[in-house]
């Protein structure tokens, strides 16, 4: 298993190593978070939606600023400051008292979270050489899936036990998770701040072909909901499939993402290959939505294979087309802003969960298989237009580096 999620000696096993530390805690906490803020701090059902809501605005407009911070403070710091100041944050949960207290840390956790992995991204792309990005971050991505599994089954574990001390133990362990990636940090190679200069700030809202590809990207993503959402009211609603199978497609998802993400990510070194990545993962999702389709009505068994089929086919477009949006964001990114564009890029995805949810929902649960050929077609055309996007942002992109050389 190490095997297939530790890349070779060198910066890449350090990125590696650091994320599976920092996704042990953050798996642990994602599976308990609602059911602690519930059951722990008292709050409603309600209140607890309107504080994550509101954290999600916030950490959704200051996406960009706290990118630009990276490039101008360094990428390192604002990572190795981000995840220390995360330790007392998120210790302070087991000390928070009702909904204002409760917002107040969440919501500064939101936003020290989102400038570490801003600056994470701005770490990648200083420290490893262009052609090995779609490799090392392949390596990243397995890893992120086995020790968020791992933190999701140490979160069952609490939830069986269901006293109050496992569940604060359980927010002092993701605690230390952070630390302990704040301090790793130490031993990854500085990367220099960039200085300020005339026009940088901000840049990326007035690069049209990069804000182009974060819409298409932020609309493609969606697709992750299938599994966690949408396929779960499926099999209850209109499929003879037992319950169970929900949980099975997930973890047939992460198995494979684990065992063939390094394969997907072969042959996108370049932003053209890339896009017909993503162009071939966006297929793969539209024909697993029509398998699903086909789920409705046909039998327990039936419905169980299908399923399956379906389950493997989204894996399958899931890790191709995030294999391509690595290169992707990564080359139409200037190297003096690489934060402020990991930023953005971390918006188009971050708008299109938002509204995903509600869309889906009533398309799919609402109108059953119409709904689903609907979202086949949705997602085929949006991997169609990613080819010539992303060719759109390779040429301004090459204009853009030429312009100074000529001067």
């Amino acid at each position: 298993m190490l095997s297939r999620v530790l890349p070779p000696p060198g910066p890449a096993r350090m990125l590696t190593f650091i994320t599976m530390v920092m996704s042990l805690g953050q798996g642990l906490w994602m599976a308990i978070n609602a059911i602690y803020a519930v059951t722990i701090v008292r709050l409603t059902p309600g209140q607890l939606g309107i504080s994550l809501g509101i954290a999600a605005v916030l950490v959704l407009v200051s996406s960009i600023p706290l990118g630009h911070l990276a490039d101008r403070a360094g990428p390192r710091t604002v990572q190795l400051w981000s995840f220390l100041s995360l330790a007392p944050l998120t210790v302070a949960l087991v000390f928070v008292q009702g909904f204002w207290s409760y917002l107040l840390v969440t919501s500064v956790q939101g936003l020290a979270y989102r400038a570490g992995n801003n600056a994470r991204k701005a770490m990648i792309a200083a420290n490893v050489p262009r052609a090995d990005r779609p490799h090392v971050m392949a390596y990243i991505r397995a890893a992120l899936n086995v020790t968020m599994a791992i933190g999701a089954c140490l979160a069952g574990l609490v939830l069986v036990w269901g006293e109050r001390i496992g569940y604060q133990g359980a927010v002092v362990f993701t605690a230390f998770c952070f630390l302990a990636t704040g301090l790793l940090t130490l031993k990854e190679a500085p990367v220099a701040p960039v200085p300020a200069t005339a026009g940088t700030a901000f840049a990326v809202l007035r690069d049209k072909p990069f804000l182009a590809f974060t819409v298409l990207d932020g609309m493609l993503v969606t697709h992750a909901l299938l599994l966690d959402l949408v396929l779960p009211l499926w099999v209850i609603h209109h499929t003879d499939a037992p319950r169970w199978m929900s949980a099975a497609i997930l973890l047939v998802n992460t198995a494979f993402v684990v065992a063939f993400q390094t394969r997907a990510a072969r042959g996108t070194g370049d932003p053209r290959s890339a896009s017909w990545a993503s162009l071939q993962g966006a297929g793969c999702v539209a024909a697993a939505c029509l398998i699903f389709a086909t789920t409705s009505g046909t039998g327990l068994l039936a419905s169980c294979a299908l399923l399956v089929v379906g389950a493997l086919l989204h894996a399958l477009g899931e890790i191709r087309q995030a294999a391509g949006s690595w290169t992707i964001v990564f080359d139409l990114a200037p190297n003096h802003a690489q934060g402020q564009y990991q930023g953005m890029y971390k918006m188009g995805g971050d708008i299109g969960k938002m509204f995903a949810p509600a869309v889906l929902t009533w398309l799919i649960i609402g109108h059953g298989v119409i709904g689903w050929i609907v979202l086949a077609v949705s997602y085929a055309v949006l991997g169609a237009a990613m080819p010539a996007v992303v060719a759109r942002g390779t040429r301004s992109r090459s204009t853009a580096e030429e312009a100074p050389a000529a001067a």
